[in-house]
């Protein structure tokens, strides 16, 4: 939901024009009308700023999936930045071997395991479910194909091309995406720096002035 930004953006829309959409799926947007994976958000996302003629991005900020997708996005050239902010980024998947297996069966059986309990129940565990697999996006019948397609892209190799400045910000108890990822990631991008906070997936609520402060002073 493009709103996760908001407390965030109170502190830069002074300086700079702060502009968070909602991906098609999620928050007040429709969902594609197909599933998509990593490469067609990155085509919308090309769209978009065409669409509102943004001809020169001077940061892009990518929480968890957006993250994973503003990677994907600049590799493919649909999207060009001076600088990127990793927030708790996903798309490290490929060392993950039990993980990715987990999520097959979780993709499979998850709606047949929990058949038997009321709707409110089921959809509650299935999120805690793909949660432990490492992933938040809240699973609604419309999304769980897209889902799956983008749990399988990795973009280890995509971040390794990269050469815009990069900060990289994770939470030391994040437990969907990992510290360790954050690190692999800012071993792989040339121009980067890795910041650990204290707090969990969300960083950029459970630490919004320290997170904006690092953020400002990268963006100068």
């Amino acid at each position: 939901d493009s709103r996760t930004y908001k407390d965030l953006f109170d502190f830069f829309e002074k300086k700079y024009d702060c502009i968070a959409l909602d991906l098609p799926g999620f928050g007040r947007s429709d969902p594609p009308k197909k599933p998509w994976n990593l490469d067609d958000y990155s085509a919308f996302v090309a769209t978009f700023l065409k669409k509102i003629n943004a001809k020169t991005v001077h940061g892009v900020i990518g929480h968890s999936n957006g993250g994973g997708l503003a990677i994907r996005a600049l590799r493919l050239k649909k999207l060009s930045a001076k600088k990127l902010v990793l927030l708790s980024s996903a798309g490290v998947r490929n060392k993950r071997t039990f993980k990715r297996l987990l999520i097959k069966v979780v993709a499979k059986t998850g709606k047949v395991l929990t058949f038997w309990l009321p709707k409110s129940w089921r959809q509650a565990l299935q999120r805690q479910l793909y949660g432990a697999v490492g992933s938040d996006i809240l699973i609604i019948p419309e999304l769980r194909e897209t889902f799956k397609l983008t749990v399988r892209q990795d973009i280890t190799e995509d971040a390794a091309k990269l050469r815009l400045p990069t900060l990289l910000i994770y939470g030391d108890e994040d437990k969907a995406t990992p510290v360790s990822d954050g690190q692999l990631l800012a071993s792989l991008i040339p121009k980067s720096r890795f910041e650990m906070l204290m707090g969990g997936h969300f960083i950029h609520h459970d630490q919004t002035d320290n997170v904006a402060k690092l953020i400002g002073g990268f963006l100068k």
